[in-house]
């Protein structure tokens, strides 16, 4: 593609900008009063909200942590889901459990109920379809709660943008907040890139993401629930609940991509489809994203959940004297002395212990808690998430879209979320024949 590339900092003060805030650097958490943190000796109260099986296993990571934890309070749409969250990690950490049956929440406003009794200086862990991220953050930095927040984190622009302003408040507030981009946790793969980084591979000329495997998720039987009852119980199918499968589960390969080269893209050209995919839902089967940095380099972008295809979760960089492989939690982790990428021409490869990335990004937040430590991973996070939204628009309406132009974007997946409840219509309905509205490239109007 030929264009004029702009400076990646350019491009993201331009978004800052259009943000209304400037995002403070751990300098300034750094600098500021530590009025609140958790002593050594201090158990650290947390509640889970988002009680399905990412909000479980992130609980399950959070009580393993060093130093006392207690789980206070839970909260999610549906009671068969806090109440099946409970007896699992009750199981394992029954004596880290003081969740009775007053501080288990349900409906779309619970969140509140269970961040107000985790009160101030506790862990709230936000495990929700994304769509609600970013005003179940803005509570918990406003009640003075530390968060770890799930990827994805926003759906669309304007919550990005509430995201970052919401991580703006927590560094002046000195709150720590993690988000779950966890190859960001990866030993291996930060080793790898911090050699890249020093310059093992030379100059990156080009970069690929993948994230192609087995279909994603169908949606379940209806068995009586209302239409928004239904879509929130299958969130992954439709757009405005998890953002698109480029958005949401290829974000992790972007990121390691984005921060491989150390730059993140300023525009995006690309395609998706239903080529195989039936069901009644929302979901594009494949993409395929080219990105462009700000020095004219590329990024390539795949995207698949096919039965009896190639698989591949891993990202291939390629420098000016040799190449690498990356990915998420990606324990193969080598690089290359060319692009030919065998184990004859392995330079090095990670050898150390495989350690859970997962366990380990709730390490890192509970130790910044204790230790009263700079942490606050909002803006990369949004930055990752303002990348995937960019691949998702220039895919669903098939046109060349700017970072800028996808960052300063009004467009909302679903208007009206903060009063939705579950008496609401969804922001979406099926037609008479039960299907759901499907983007069309050419067509469809994207940002």
């Amino acid at each position: 593609m030929n264009e004029n590339p702009v400076s990646a900092s350019s491009s993201r003060r331009a978004f800052f900008k259009k943000s209304g805030i400037l995002v403070a650097g751990t300098t300034l958490a750094a600098s500021l009063a530590r009025t609140v943190h958790a002593a050594e000796d201090n158990t650290i109260k947390v509640a889970l909200v988002g009680c399905g099986k990412r909000g479980t296993g992130a609980a399950v990571n959070a009580l393993a942590t060093k130093g006392p934890t207690r789980l206070v309070a839970m909260a999610d749409a549906f009671a068969v889901r806090v109440n099946s969250s409970h007896g699992q990690l009750a199981k394992r950490f029954g004596d880290q459990m003081e969740v009775p049956d007053e501080s288990r929440f349900v409906g779309l406003d619970a969140y509140r109920k269970a961040i107000d009794v985790v009160g101030p200086g506790g862990v709230v862990i936000l495990a929700t379809p994304p769509a609600f991220r970013p005003l179940h953050l803005e509570y918990a930095v406003e009640k003075g709660c530390h968060v770890f927040m799930e990827k994805s984190f926003a759906v669309d622009a304007p919550g990005a943008r509430r995201v970052l302003a919401a991580g703006k408040i927590a560094d002046e507030k000195n709150l720590k907040i993690v988000g779950g981009l966890m190859t960001r946790h990866c030993r291996p793969v930060i080793e790898a890139i911090r050699r890249i980084h020093d310059g093992e591979i030379g100059e990156i000329i080009s970069a690929s993401a993948y994230r192609m495997h087995g279909p994603a998720p169908y949606p379940t039987p209806r068995d009586g629930a209302s239409e928004l009852a239904h879509q929130i119980r299958n969130p992954n199918c439709y757009t405005w609940l998890f953002g698109s499968f480029m958005l949401d589960w290829l974000i992790h390969s972007l990121d390691v991509a984005c921060w491989a080269k150390q730059a993140w893209p300023i525009s995006a050209q690309g395609q998706g489809g239903r080529q195989v995919r039936k069901e009644p839902d929302q979901m594009f089967d494949h993409y395929a994203v080219e990105y462009t940095f700000p020095d004219g380099t590329l990024l390539m972008a795949q995207g698949r959940h096919m039965n009896g295809c190639y698989q591949a979760r891993s990202v291939p960089v390629h420098g000016t004297r040799g190449s690498a492989i990356l990915g998420e939690n990606y324990q193969k982790t080598a690089l290359y002395r060319g692009y030919l990428q065998t184990r004859d021409q392995v330079t090095w490869r990670y050898r150390g212990p495989a350690l859970n990335a997962y366990q380990v990004e709730h390490d890192h937040l509970f130790h910044a808690i204790r230790h009263d430590e700079p942490c606050n991973e909002t803006e990369r996070s949004v930055n990752a998430t303002i990348a995937g939204i960019l691949g998702r628009m220039a895919a669903h309406s098939g046109q060349r879209v700017t970072w800028d132009e996808a960052a300063a974007s009004n467009a909302e997946l679903a208007p009206g979320l903060d009063q939705m409840t579950m008496d609401s219509d969804p922001p979406v309905k099926p037609d008479e024949n039960g299907n759901y509205p499907i983007d069309i490239p050419g067509i469809t109007k994207a940002y």
